[in-house]
């Protein structure tokens, strides 16, 4: 049950620790952002116990990020992300209808941990993963095109295959 989630990636460009949301795009924290892939397993992610994701989340292969990095500049962006498979839009939506904006997640991030420059904080996922499609899940399979567009930074694009044994 292998799963897509089109994403925007934040990377982190100073490092920061307990750094307020007004802080964290005025003091140059974030580097930059690009276009993220969170391919999920989800049998592993609810099955591996303690509800805890980052198995699913953490095989080989997992996680493709690109093609380039767009640099951060004083305002939240605001980009259409869409997510295609074999050409069929999966999903659609703007970096400015997350939950959270990137000055949040950064800042509450910081709040246990130091960033250092390098981090990549994947933001969430918009609605139209495949487990959560109506009519039913829709995995993907051997031969797939899995294509995560960001506007400004251009198409990530990841094949499906077996891995090989």
């Amino acid at each position: 049950h292998v799963d897509y989630e089109g994403e925007l990636a934040i990377v982190i460009g100073k490092a920061c620790r307990n750094v307020s949301e007004a802080e964290v795009l005025s003091g140059g924290y974030i580097l930059g952002y690009t276009a993220a892939n969170d391919v999920s397993q989800r049998h592993w992610q609810r099955n591996s116990g303690g509800d805890q994701w980052g198995r699913g989340k953490s095989f080989d292969t997992y996680c493709p990020m690109g093609p380039c990095l767009l640099l951060a500049g004083l305002l939240s962006p605001d980009l259409q992300l869409s997510t295609m498979v074999n050409g069929e839009v999966r999903q659609l939506s703007r970096t400015s209808d997350m939950i959270f904006d990137v000055s949040a997640v950064v800042s509450w991030l910081s709040r246990a941990t130091t960033l250092v420059p390098g981090t990549v904080i994947l933001t969430g996922t918009p609605s139209g993963v495949g487990y959560a499609r109506e009519g039913g899940p829709s995995w993907l399979a051997e031969g797939d095109e899995v294509q995560v567009c960001i506007e400004d930074i251009g198409c990530l694009n990841s094949n499906v295959t077996t891995e090989p044994k």
